[in-house]
This record gives C-alpha cells, sequence and structure tokens, in this order.
C-alpha cells in the first residue's frame, strides 16, 4: 500500500534537480527528477533511521566497488532516455571522450560503463539501483557483493518511497489511470520492464553522442 509521505525537512526537499528548459521542452523530464528527488529523499529517511540503530554508513566518494562488482543493474527505460539525455547534451567535456570511447568498445561483463576514472559519470542521473543500495558499517572488500556476503549491512529501501517514485514514472508508459496505476505498483508489474545496465547496447549512446556533437561543430 502507498502511504502518505513522511514529512521531511525543506533542505531534503530543495535537493530536487531542476534543469528548466529542457523540462520545458521535454515532459518526461520533470517526471524523472521528481522521483529521483522522492528515491533520494527516502534514501536519506532510511539512512538515518539506521544510523539512530548504531549503524556507521560506509559508502565515501572515491570508492566504486559496487560499480565493478554488480553484475544485474535493473534499469527502467525513462531511466535509460534520461541518460542519454544527459551523456548527449549536459555531459562535461572532461568526461565526454572518454565516455564515447567506453561505450562504443564495452563488452558485457566488465565495470559499469559510465565509471570513468573511479568516478560515476553520471552520477547526477544514476539509476533508482545505485541511488538505493548504500552500505554499512565497512568498506566493501576488494571484488564484494555485500548484498551476498553480508546482507545486513546493506540499506533495506524504504518500500512507500520507492512505489511513489514508480507511480511519479507510470504516465511515460502511457498509464495515466490512477486505478491503473496503483494496480501496476501494488503488484510489481513495472519491474518488468527493466532491463540491465551491464548488458543493454548502450554503442547507440555513443553513437547519439556523436551525431550531435558533429551538429555542434
Amino acid at each position: 500500500m502507498i502511504n502518505n509521505p513522511e514529512k521531511t525537512d525543506s533542505a531534503l526537499k530543495s535537493r530536487r534537480l531542476r534543469f528548466p528548459d529542457d523540462e520545458s521542452r521535454f515532459a518526461w523530464l520533470s517526471m524523472l527528477l521528481d522521483a529521483y528527488e522522492i528515491i533520494d529523499r527516502g534514501v536519506s529517511i532510511a539512512i538515518k533511521k539506521e544510523e539512530k540503530k548504531g549503524m556507521r554508513l560506509a559508502c565515501k566518494k572515491g570508492c566504486d566497488n559496487c560499480c565493478h562488482t554488480h553484475r544485474d543493474i535493473p534499469i527502467y527505460p525513462l531511466e535509460i532516455v534520461g541518460m542519454y539525455w544527459f551523456c548527449v547534451e549536459k555531459m562535461d567535456l572532461s568526461s565526454r571522450a572518454n565516455l564515447k570511447k567506453q561505450l562504443s568498445t564495452y563488452r558485457i561483463g566488465g565495470s559499469c560503463p559510465f565509471l570513468i576514472h573511479g568516478s560515476c559519470s553520471v552520477h547526477l542521473l544514476r539509476p533508482i539501483a545505485c541511488r538505493q543500495f548504500n552500505v554499512f558499517n565497512k568498506p566493501c572488500k576488494n571484488a564484494e557483493d555485500p548484498y551476498y556476503t553480508r546482507r545486513h549491512d546493506v540499506l533495506t529501501p524504504l518500500q512507500e518511497y520507492t512505489e511513489r517514485a514508480f507511480l511519479i514514472m507510470l504516465p511515460f508508459y502511457g498509464i495515466t489511470i490512477e486505478t491503473e496505476k496503483r494496480r501496476i505498483i501494488k503488484n510489481n508489474l513495472i519491474h518488468t520492464q527493466a532491463s540491465n545496465l551491464k548488458a543493454y547496447n548502450w554503442k547507440k549512446l555513443s553513437e547519439k553522442m556523436d551525431d550531435f556533437d558533429a551538429r555542434c561543430r
């Protein structure tokens, strides 16, 4: 069941990414950014709840273990569209050339193709699965996937926030009737739309980036 959102301070709500010009061009972009704000808010609240129990967040800037070890990272069609837009139109020049090369030569089974020099090149638009994955108490060992080695140290996302985020995204798939939207969320049918980020054909994105660069010369 989708409950009413928990009250949070204004600082959490102000973290919502904003691209006013692009949001006026693309109706789907506001859906995606609203959904990510809800996910991030839910993650922040869940982390605070765990910290009150004595858990210490181990994830820190510079740690990229999960980008290497995770083999099945779900990504949804709207998220893919968002990553296309971000990489094609918003990617900073320092990362752009490296990313295009990685995407064009990516082989299934390797590290995340968006990982550049140990950092996520699409961090602002990273998928829900990445936003929600947080580890407590001690950093991951080399090649460790803590979901399988110490599940108790991996954050369990708050379901109500995850459901609300996916609910916001449903109009992108042509689902606008409230009863149908809630039926899909209740029965987890949205997850049938997910692809595996590490098995996706990202070469097309590299080609889109090349086309965009050629037009802008």
